[in-house]
């Protein structure tokens, strides 16, 4: 597992504290750009009430308490930026949850944009290049946790992790 820089992670953790105190509607400004992004995710949300459209999708409590759940995703990784490789069971599984709901590796990408777009939002001038690298950075480090999740399906799974 790759490791964050000293500058990555202090730039992560600045910008990560005002954003955390206020995790759903910045998840919610994230969301909406990437369904604007990849407009078949909305239907892969099958709640009891119709994501049929970007607005439905938003405004349901289930969805809400996805976004939620999201944002806490990004929360642990930004609390153990020190020892992300803890976090790989974890992003392991997640990775094999998101697969058996249908989401494919190349949605990750969108996923990405959305994440540095909410950022651009929310920060304004705070948001220069080295930040956005720096997410970047730990962004790829989650994304290749998750997708192992993905290549790990297709193994034995009563090999020893």
């Amino acid at each position: 597992m790759e490791k964050l820089s000293e500058k990555d992670k202090e730039l992560i953790r600045g910008s990560w504290e005002s954003l955390g105190k206020n995790k759903v509607p910045h998840g919610v400004i994230m969301f909406s750009r990437l369904f604007e992004l990849d407009p078949a995710l909305p239907s892969l949300f099958h709640y009891n009430t119709n994501c049929g459209s970007t607005q439905d999708c938003l405004s349901s409590p289930e969805f809400l308490e996805h976004v939620t759940k999201v944002m806490l995703v990004i929360d642990a990784a930004v609390s153990h930026l020190d020892d992300l490789h803890t976090l790989e069971d974890f992003l392991l599984n997640l990775g094999r949850k998101h697969q058996a709901v249908g989401v494919s590796t190349q949605s990750f990408a969108a996923v990405g944009e959305s994440l540095l777009y909410m950022l651009q939002c929310s920060l304004g001038q705070g948001y220069t290049a080295p930040l956005r690298q720096a997410w970047l950075n730990m962004y790829s480090i989650v994304v290749a946790a998750m997708s192992r999740g993905w290549a790990k399906n297709g193994e034995d799974e009563d090999e020893a992790d």
